[in-house]
């Protein structure tokens, strides 16, 4: 087999990795290329091709996250990780790791722990690296590692998201909301909130924003059918997706164009935490981003007096 082919077949898995430890789409895809370029030009042949390219990844994704801390202290509201809809990397034995691992929920619990301990915890919880192999990515001890992933999983545990355990109960759950979100049903969309469901959107100071969080069932349902009755009446679209691994939507303008991503945090029965992407800089890679300032207008426009 070919480094190419070696590359290519061992790139969902850092991607996924990579995904994980920045929160970020396209910081992910950087950290890949450059970890191919490192490969290509090794003057020896690794050993073992997946330890080598993981480690690496894991090195350069440490290198931006510690670049990064500044950039998300001084970010103008809320900060999300950019949507994923699909994780390339797939393993059946740990499949509910995979999944509960990329929710915007577990990412922005990631984002307490430092660089070198979220690397472990990626490495060790998400994957099932060893840490004989985690030791050599990070350029640490066995032990030192062992002690990175106790203090991690404390972290982690500590507000570690729960979800509609039943896959099946949380979709046809997101179908109700989301029908009832496209025809403007306040009555429909409160009996689906918990009581003191979140709603918190990251704009960036990009992109229109009501607010940087609205709670309770009452004040979320109105907003949401408010903002979202006109956006429909105009030719907008609520693609359902599923986003960050839950359920969600894509918000289009009539043109097909990318305005927002939304994901469902789901429990006991209810919608517990709504999350709204509305950053341009953060959809780019889900499709061409349209103006959603403008849209917005148009949408104000077409308000009835009874909306």
């Amino acid at each position: 087999m070919t480094r190419v082919e070696e590359f290519e077949k061992l790139r969902p898995l850092l991607f996924s990795i990579a995904y994980r430890m920045l929160g970020s789409v396209s910081e992910a895809e950087d950290a890949v290329q450059e970890t191919w370029l490192r490969f290509e030009a090794s003057p020896t042949e690794p050993r073992s091709a997946k330890a080598f390219l993981s480690a690496t990844v894991s090195r350069i994704s440490i290198d931006v996250l510690r670049s990064a801390r500044v950039r998300r202290e001084e970010y103008v509201g809320p900060w999300f990780p950019e949507p994923l809809l699909a994780d390339p990397y797939q393993d059946p034995e740990r499949s509910a790791e995979l999944a509960d691992s990329v929710s915007m929920a577990a990412l922005l619990l990631l984002e307490r722990l430092s660089p070198l301990e979220r690397a472990v915890f990626v490495l060790r919880e998400v994957f099932a690296f060893s840490f004989r192999e985690i030791a050599s990515a990070v350029d640490r001890s066995e032990a030192a590692c062992r002690q990175l992933a106790v203090q991690a999983r404390r972290h982690m545990d500590a507000g570690r998201p729960r979800f509609e355990a039943d896959r099946k109960e949380r979709e046809e759950l997101a179908g109700r909301f989301f029908d009832a979100l496209r025809e403007g049903e306040i009555d429909g969309l409160r009996e689906l909130l918990a009581a003191d469901v979140h709603l918190v959107g990251d704009g960036g100071g990009k992109a229109p924003q009501i607010a940087s969080q609205i709670i309770g069932a009452e004040n979320v349902s109105r907003v949401l059918a408010s903002l979202v009755r006109p956006f429909v009446r105009i030719g907008g679209v609520v693609e359902s997706r599923e986003v960050n691994g839950q359920p969600g939507a894509i918000f289009r303008d009539r043109d097909g164009k990318v305005l927002n991503a939304l994901t469902l945090d789901i429990l006991d029965g209810q919608i517990q935490t709504i999350r709204t992407v509305l950053n341009p800089d953060k959809l780019g890679h889900v499709g061409p981003v349209g103006d959603a300032w403008a849209v917005l207008r148009e949408a104000n426009r077409a308000r009835r007096p009874t909306d």
